[in-house]
């Protein structure tokens, strides 16, 4: 198991999640591809959208229905800072994960985090595990828990 994905296994443990982290025959980098490998519709993949604050200089986390696309102005409003581009130095130093295996949980330090209202329509949602093959299956109510994210209109 990667360290990674022990990270991520580990903060579900932690609060008291009990996930079965699954390995995919296929790459589960895109919300697409989650959702074709897990059976489920896109909108049930939790996909990890990450900013850079221009204030902070830190990374901030939009976790969003797959079918849904951040817009700028409002992730921008939401978390009263300007948002630029995280390059991928960034992500990794402050969550310790690649870009196609962020997950929501299990980051390196402390991350905001703003969660897409769309998620919570559904009874189980998907999100990455930290790896670009594995994935978890959660409830929303406890993704939402769990991350602390503050659930915000941030979606076009």
């Amino acid at each position: 198991m990667s360290k990674s994905m022990k990270r991520v296994a580990a903060a579900l443990q932690d609060a008291g999640v009990m996930v079965k982290i699954v390995e995919m025959a296929a790459e589960t980098r895109t919300a697409e591809q989650a959702a074709m490998a897990a059976g489920c519709t896109v909108d049930q993949i939790a996909k990890s959208i990450i900013f850079r604050g221009t204030e902070s200089g830190h990374v901030v986390l939009f976790i969003t229905a797959g079918g849904n696309r951040v817009c700028p102005e409002k992730a921008s409003a939401v978390a009263a800072q300007t948002l630029g581009k995280a390059d991928a130095g960034l992500i990794r130093s402050e969550t310790g994960f690649a870009i196609g295996g962020v997950a929501p949980v299990g980051h390196l330090t402390p991350v905001r985090s703003f969660l897409d209202p769309r998620l919570m329509e559904f009874t189980q949602v998907w999100a990455a595990a930290g790896t670009p093959r594995h994935i978890f299956a959660i409830a929303p109510t406890d993704l939402h828990r769990i991350t602390g994210a503050e659930l915000a209109d941030f979606t076009i």
